[in-house]
């Protein structure tokens, strides 16, 4: 199977890209900013939801570059961004508009009460598959959250 590219341009985009970040691991010293290009990234380990059946007795994480152009400004909360080895678990993608504009703030939600806030002009985010593929035994599961 080849690898998974999304592209987010508004709400509905990126729930779909959310759905598939749903459960995704990454590293805090793989959150990158460059203000310049206006470009926030994080590589990600995600767990590959559109393989992952009922009754399937193993599953699949992918590594993947989850991005967003046109970012003016990142804030942070919940966690320490400078060790770089923390690991998080992202939970979903939101988006609040700041009013009639497409501008507005992108929300990174992370398990833990935390959350990473993109000061963005638009929704433009963009979700691939990078490579690395490898089984795991462990299905994430929410049940028991309240």
């Amino acid at each position: 199977m080849s690898g998974l590219k999304l592209l987010a341009l508004d709400g509905d985009d990126l729930g779909i890209v959310s759905a598939h970040v749903q459960d995704a691991v990454l590293k805090t010293g793989d959150l990158s900013y460059s203000p310049k290009a206006g470009l926030f990234t994080v590589a990600v380990n995600r767990f590959v939801w559109e393989e992952a059946g009922e009754k399937a007795r193993s599953f699949e994480r992918r590594r993947a570059m989850l991005s967003f152009k046109r970012v003016r400004g990142v804030r942070s909360q919940g966690f320490d961004r400078r060790n770089g080895e923390a690991v998080l678990s992202l939970l979903a993608l939101s988006f609040s508009p700041k009013g009639e504009g497409p501008d507005g703030v992108l929300e990174l939600v992370l398990a833990g009460g935390g959350a990473i806030q993109l000061d963005v002009e638009c929704i433009e985010g963009q979700l691939a598959d990078t490579g690395g593929a490898w089984e795991t035994t462990h299905r994430p599961d929410h049940s028991a959250e309240a």
